[in-house]
């Protein structure tokens, strides 16, 4: 074997976890003889997240152009409206897919014809932070990989999960509605009953075979080496499977996590790894790890469906509550935050937050507001709410409502994220107040595709440029935001943070960084009634709002001829006051 680094045997005792003595010693071997590969293609390159990170969460094919590859156009998109406002883009998957837009990936290595070609990637990628998706629990029935299991190509009879059908696998947590096992029938006219966690289409990959974790690594490297700097890795918390148990969250998914972020730090040590596991919130953290050697990133589910919770009922109790919980191992890592994302809005990650009733309160009222609800079954055969399927704005506001009030609404969940400890993803729809795409659901049959919908890169252009368009005014509104908000360094998600009792309509975020000599306490008034509220004595004055760079929010006391505490904000007011520490 080649001469190996101390973190290369660290990589050899995570594989000795993994597999058993035999096995595990091949897949050493496959897995440094890619590190070496890879380390004469990859040039590793400074990189840490800052305040200046914020992160937008596209298609490539969001915006489409006549005879124009449309990763092409969005990067003119980019340049043209976004370029200096934000650094960072996470393209959803843009391999060739048969389903589940994008997401069934049929060559890992490939990109989709339709939208353009590596050369697009990696244009977007010099100019932008670029995050891509690791879809590696599962591969499309169509690719070459899963058609030479069906062919009994030796090389990858194992690359998948095949189960007697007559196994009880009732223990298995369902994340979907659909069978856990699906019916192929292969070359020679044999049936194969095969795991698919999430759909027919989406064949679960087999990581006790150690070939099937060296051809991934390949592709994750393959997309780093192509300018990729953050990794998602998607539905990671099934990756492992073991019958009689639960099959979500075991040691082996997370030390396969851990030998990941290791192999791949061994090439390109800048590189952050995501997890995205929607599931309850005490699980979802677990993927931090220690704080060093799993995810550097954890998206923050539980956010989304807290704060439409907060809108409706006007109150900021359960939200703050839940806020106060938050901790970190360490201060290498932080939150990813967001509202809305191509899924719908996860209701496991509040199962223990919110009440039953409370969740079907939201489940009820989403709804009424036009959006669409998507179920999974429970092993006792039960169905229950997954997620709510709606555009972010929709979800808030009734479809009757005011346009005015549906704007404040939606700047003010937006506003809260940017607000929180972490990096924020912003999601393409959230970004120019996309309604409810209806029609698309109608012709797809997909409850997800309600929250999908692409645009005419020149329609998009005229909405965004016509005076009072909700589109143009939330956009316009938005950058802004973003604009102030990557310019305070108390916004670094490696800073301390506290959330302060202030009012129960109210929910406010006190971050302090650089030393801890500067601090923002960002404040939000949840409900549409003027609140008068008083800041902690040992928050010092003079404080100024960054978002009206105005110092007289703040009443004048003439009793004692000093600046009051008392501050009152009008109905779905955001304050970011800066002061010091």
């Amino acid at each position: 074997m080649k001469h190996i680094s101390d973190s290369e045997h660290t990589i050899n005792k995570r594989i000795h976890k993994l597999y058993p003595p035999e096995i595990a010693e091949k897949a050493v071997h496959s897995i440094i003889d890619l590190i070496f590969k890879y380390r004469s293609r990859i040039t590793s390159k400074e990189y840490h997240l800052s305040h200046k990170d914020v992160i937008l969460i596209t298609y490539g094919d969001q915006v489409n152009r006549d005879h124009e590859a449309s990763l092409q156009t969005l990067k003119e998109f980019l340049d043209s409206h976004l370029k200096g406002v934000i650094n960072s883009v996470h393209i959803l998957p843009f391999y060739p897919s048969s389903s589940d837009s994008g997401f069934s990936v049929v060559n890992y290595s490939a990109v989709d014809p339709h939208m353009g070609s590596w050369r697009e990637i990696e244009s977007i990628g010099a100019d932008y932070r670029l995050m891509v998706d690791g879809v590696i629990n599962h591969i499309s029935q169509f690719s070459d990989w899963f058609k030479a299991f069906l062919a009994s190509d030796r090389y990858f009879q194992d690359f998948f999960i095949e189960v007697d059908p007559t196994v009880d696998l009732s223990e298995v947590v369902r994340p979907r509605a659909s069978p856990l096992l699906s019916e192929f029938v292969d070359n020679s006219g044999k049936i194969r009953n095969v795991w698919t966690t999430f759909s027919k289409d989406q064949v679960d990959l087999n990581y006790k075979n150690h070939r099937v974790l060296r051809n991934v690594l390949d592709a994750l490297f393959y997309y780093i080496e192509k300018g990729a700097t953050l990794i998602r890795l998607d539905a990671i918390a099934f990756v492992w499977k073991e019958i009689g148990t639960q099959c979500v969250h075991l040691p082996q998914t997370h030390e396969l996590i851990q030998l990941i972020r290791e192999v791949l730090h061994e090439v390109a040590p800048e590189v952050i790894i995501i997890t995205e596991t929607n599931v309850p919130h005490h699980e979802n953290v677990s993927y931090f790890g220690s704080g060093d050697d799993e995810a550097q990133m954890v998206y923050n589910f539980a956010l989304p469906p807290l704060l439409v919770h907060s809108v409706l009922h006007q109150n900021t109790k359960v939200l703050t509550s839940w806020a106060k919980t938050l901790t970190l191992p360490s201060d290498k890592v932080c939150f990813f935050n967001f509202t809305a994302s191509h899924d719908g809005i996860g209701l496991r990650p509040v199962k223990g937050i919110l009440s039953d009733e409370e969740i079907d309160y939201i489940v009820e009222k989403v709804k009424e507001n036009g959006g669409l609800v998507s179920y999974r079954a429970e092993s006792d055969g039960t169905q229950t709410p997954y997620e709510l399927n709606c555009s972010y704005m929709d979800a808030l506001t009734g479809p009757d409502e005011d346009d005015r009030i549906r704007m404040k609404r939606m700047l003010l969940t937006q506003a809260t994220v940017l607000a929180m400890p972490g990096v924020p993803g912003i999601y393409f729809h959230s970004l120019v107040g996309s309604r409810n795409y209806h029609d698309g659901v109608k012709h797809t049959g997909i409850n997800r595709t309600i929250n999908r919908e692409k645009f005419n890169a020149d329609w998009l252009e005229n909405e965004l440029s016509m005076q009072g368009s909700l589109a143009k005014m939330m956009f316009d509104s938005y950058k802004r935001l973003i604009s102030i908000r990557i310019n305070e360094d108390a916004f670094n998600p490696f800073g301390t943070f506290e959330f302060l009792d202030l009012d129960e309509r109210v929910f406010a975020v006190d971050q302090k960084c650089c030393g801890d000599s500067e601090r923002i306490i960002a404040i939000h008034n949840f409900s549409n009634e003027e609140v008068e509220c008083t800041l902690p004595d040992d928050i010092l004055l003079p404080l100024c709002d960054i978002l009206t760079s105005s110092c007289t929010n703040f009443s004048y006391d003439n009793s004692k001829e000093k600046q009051s505490r008392q501050i009152v904000l009008e109905p779905y007011q955001i304050m970011w006051l800066k002061g010091k520490v």
